[in-house]
């Protein structure tokens, strides 16, 4: 019967690591999505002219 007591309290702790997780992944998730540069901001790659040098 000792073991039956001890099953919610693992549930309760294994719903807030859960529930910890989750909110982790949102905190990244929403810092990244801030951070994002959309692709019409960047600028195109200009070729290195030393390495076209190089190659002839």
């Amino acid at each position: 019967m000792q073991g039956e007591s001890d099953k919610p309290a693992t549930s309760r702790g294994e719903q807030a690591e859960a529930a910890e997780r989750e909110a982790a992944r949102k905190r990244i998730l929403d810092l990244a999505e801030a951070e994002r540069v959309p692709v019409e901001e960047t600028t195109r790659a200009v070729p290195d002219r030393r390495w076209l040098r190089d190659q002839r």
